[in-house]
């Protein structure tokens, strides 16, 4: 089945306030969604990013309310008031985990949704195992066995792969879907993606150097 790359980090508000909708123009599409998560801060420092907590106040009211206010409204995803308690927390663990469960072959769709939908709409704590076992409840999941296996060489050395493909591949920020190669970042990028799937815009990405 053809693919839509999706590459992004399970805390990511705008990942979740696109989740339900990338699901659904894959089904329409008849395209697999491929789950990269990755180390959201690395690849935005290589980008040269400035750390959000050191960017104005108005930049942050912004960006984390009025912007992901309006998209809530407009994706009909419910979200928090404001920035979820754990948001700062470690996102080693989910993104682990996303990536011991595609290991072992499993259709991580709804796992990823009920865990982004978990830490915007319910103030999850993604960094708490016994959170994300009941997570994973929820979707029809024992995520007990793939908890364990989160920091093990291999699950750590794809999501490390993951960092820096996204690094090589002029990634900057969560998420950013990939159509046969072309690049689109941001949620409100997915009325282009499902345009792109039915027919390719013209032009190259990268473009010729």
């Amino acid at each position: 089945m053809a693919e839509i790359e999706c590459f992004y980090s399970a805390h990511s508000a705008f990942a979740y306030l696109g989740s339900a909708c990338l699901m659904k123009i894959a089904r329409a599409a008849g395209r697999r969604i491929v789950h990269k998560p990755m180390e959201l801060d690395k690849v935005m420092a290589a980008a040269g990013s400035t750390a959000f907590a050191a960017r104005s106040p108005g930049h942050r009211q912004y960006f984390f309310r009025r912007e992901i206010a309006r998209w809530s409204e407009y994706r009909n995803a419910p979200v928090l008031a404001g920035r979820p308690t754990y948001h700062n927390n470690d996102t080693t663990l989910a993104n682990g985990l996303l990536i011991a469960a595609i290991e072992a072959g499993v259709d991580i769709d709804l796992l990823s949704h009920r865990l982004l939908e978990a830490h915007w709409r319910d103030d999850a704590d993604l960094a708490d195992r016994t959170t994300l076992t009941d997570l994973g409840r929820d979707v029809g999941l024992d995520l007990e066995p793939l908890l364990d296996a989160t920091q093990s060489a291999g699950v750590q050395a794809i999501y490390a792969s993951n960092t820096e493909e996204a690094i090589a591949r002029s990634v900057f920020g969560s998420p950013t879907y990939f159509v046969d190669g072309d690049m689109f970042y941001g949620q409100d990028r997915l009325e282009l993606v499902e345009r792109a799937l039915q027919q390719p815009f013209n032009g190259k990405w990268p473009p010729p150097s």
